[in-house]
């Protein structure tokens, strides 16, 4: 088994500037007002939800939903432009303690995924990672989101495939669909090539074995692309072309760990990374 993560210049300032935007529009929008009509689609989210643990107590009637639990609204416009709603735990292991089953159980978040988010026109941050979305899909309608820069639904436990409208997402800078339980192998990662502001790309846990355009598709179709994870992936080689002169020149961070692989074929495209095993 091979075990391999390349590294080159640190994304970290990247993602602190991300931390740094979401932190001043949390404290912003004080004394905003949210949008009706943002409100009653937030209503009809959280009615096909399943709640266990209360996470969306606060969003009732009589409070303005820009101080509602895990919603973040523009200080000045009070448009809903951000929905942060993990569970406060990782999905364990079958194996793990009946009390950390119930742990997690108790804190992730179920049901169907209302599509009233379309009108959340705004809407450039969702995560919903960690939550239990055992029964469902991916929903296809995620792919209308136009806005959304930031989109993580790690280990969310959703079944069937990921819809390839995914790729419309022309603004989507960071995506994470690392772990999530996909009952359908996938045969092609062509839809992520019209992710192109993609900075940032997880998809550690999901069989690839049959994407034998991986390299192809990840490294040489996205420039903006800062940091790559592929762990686990159970990856094949790529069977396109691929040259030194198409191989980006921005990826800082690629992680190709647990895999078994033969590298000997990329070494000269790799040869100006360093490499830690």
């Amino acid at each position: 088994m091979v075990t391999m993560t390349i590294l080159t210049n640190s994304i970290f300032p990247f993602l602190l500037l991300i931390a740094a935007i979401t932190v001043s529009l949390c404290h912003g929008n004080s004394n905003v007002l949210c949008i009706e009509s943002e409100r009653e689609a937030l209503f009809k989210l959280k009615n096909d939800l399943i709640d266990p643990s209360n996470t969306l107590s606060s969003w009732v009637e009589g409070v303005d939903c820009c101080h509602w639990n895990g919603v973040v609204c523009h200080n000045s416009t009070g448009h809903v432009l951000q929905l942060h709603l993990p569970a406060s735990f990782s999905p364990p292991s079958d194996w793990a303690p009946l009390a950390e089953l119930e742990d997690y159980r108790h804190s992730a978040l179920e049901g169907k995924i209302n599509p009233s988010l379309l009108e959340l026109q705004h809407l450039n941050w969702l995560d919903l990672s960690n939550n239990n979305f055992s029964s469902i899909q991916i929903p296809e309608f995620l792919g209308l989101l136009g806005s959304l820069t930031y989109l993580n639904l790690s280990q969310a436990r959703f079944q069937g495939a990921i819809p390839r409208n995914l790729g419309n997402l022309s603004q989507l800078q960071y995506l994470d669909l690392r772990g999530i339980y996909l009952s359908e192998e996938v045969k092609s990662l062509q839809w992520v090539s019209g992710l192109s502001s993609l900075r940032y790309l997880d998809l550690s846990g999901i069989h690839l074995g049959k994407a034998t355009d991986w390299l192809q598709v990840t490294i040489s179709n996205l420039p903006s692309l800062l940091e790559l994870h592929l762990s686990g992936c159970m990856l094949q080689d790529d069977t396109s072309p691929i040259s030194t002169a198409n191989f980006t020149n921005s990826l800082a961070v690629l992680d190709l760990s647990w895999e078994e692989i033969i590298f000997s074929s990329y070494v000269d495209t790799w040869s100006s990374l360093s490499c830690v095993a």
